[in-house]
């Protein structure tokens, strides 16, 4: 190294500085290896899989659930649902955190084996949820311990009964128990009718057929004003004339996707689907990306009435021409709906 100053401070001339585009292109640059190396790998939230499980009880093993039919034999399980692997979406609530957290990242056809803590499963048991009610809130064929009773809105278990009074257990179960769960991921679901069967079939436990559909409807829809027209309106509106006129609407076709789910007597006693359709509806419509869902009936002579939920919220003046068929067949409105 010199000692000579002059030559320090050439060789620092001959450097060059750099420049603000240089910097920015080295960030820009360093983000790029970032998102790179971040890029995630495996199974992740919002894909379609099938898989296979079965949950016990840790203390002493009782079944809980299980997609698999020798496990249930043999722990004399009588159901009349069909075993099988289920078709579930990773970050859709559809099975325990922390079971999911171990999924995300694996690729299909592997396996684990997770213990869920009871706070995530059923819940802490709650001495408190244990109460005293009168025995006349409990119908007569169910007070007996260990018959399973509605009371005051509330699902229990009843304990004991005693003179005039019932100790009813309102904890879940399985409430205070950690389960284990085994699982396998057994495929990831591509095709758009087998994600939307499969998510039936776990939402109602029951197989529907389903198709898609692109259909063209009708819409009434704003009439937005060219510029002209909005400037003389707003011309208009600062010298204090009212708009008493409103937005005006036309009538528009457009298309809609639209998910088809044929109706059968076992979809229309379905308890969950007479109780939740809407949010299910909503699941559907969300994960599915349609723009409505029309449950169709089949009747007598190939004609079909279509009943609209989720997405679109409505059937949309589909009732006039129901009514004037009533009307020709001579028949009331008000003593047929009596009689259904």
């Amino acid at each position: 190294m010199s000692d000579d100053p002059e030559s320090e401070e050439a060789e620092a001339a001959e450097e060059p500085d750099e420049t603000p585009e240089d910097a920015d292109a080295e960030v820009e640059s360093d983000e790029a290896e970032d998102t790179e190396e971040a890029e995630p790998e495996g199974l992740q939230h919002g894909d379609f899989i099938r898989l296979d499980y079965t949950a016990r009880t840790v203390e002493d093993g009782r079944l809980v659930d299980t997609t698999d039919a020798e496990v249930a034999e043999e722990a004399e399980v009588e159901a009349d649902q069909e075993f099988g692997p289920r078709t579930i979406v990773l970050g859709e609530g559809h099975i325990f955190d922390s079971v999911e957290a171990d999924i995300v990242g694996k690729e299909v056809g592997e396996a684990g084996e997770v213990v869920v803590p009871a706070s995530e499963a059923f819940g802490e048991y709650d001495d408190e949820e244990v109460r005293t009610v009168s025995k006349d809130k409990i119908p007569e064929d169910d007070r007996y311990p260990g018959a399973q009773v509605q009371v005051d809105g509330q699902q229990g278990f009843v304990e004991t009964i005693i003179g005039g009074r019932a100790r009813v257990d309102f904890n879940h179960p399985l409430a205070g128990e950690d389960i284990e769960y085994e699982y396998e991921v057994v495929g990831e679901v591509e095709d758009r009718e087998a994600k939307a069967q499969g998510l039936i079939e776990m939402l109602l436990d029951m197989e529907l057929e389903v198709w898609f559909q692109t259909d063209t409807v009708e819409e009434e829809q704003i009439v937005e004003p060219d510029e002209e027209e909005a400037d003389a309106e707003d011309e208009e509106g600062e010298g204090g004339d009212e708009d008493e006129g409103g937005p005006e609407y036309e009538t528009v076709e457009v298309e809609k996707e639209t998910l088809y789910i044929e109706a059968t007597p076992q979809l229309t006693m379905n308890q969950q689907w007479m109780m939740g359709k809407q949010q299910i509806a909503q699941q559907l419509t969300q994960l599915l990306e349609v723009d409505r869902i029309i449950v169709q009936e089949e009747l007598g002579g190939g004609m079909g009435m279509p009943g609209m939920m989720g997405g679109m919220g409505g059937m949309g003046g589909g009732g006039g021409d129901l009514e004037e068929a009533l009307e020709e067949a001579d028949i009331d409105a008000d003593e047929l709906a009596d009689e259904l």
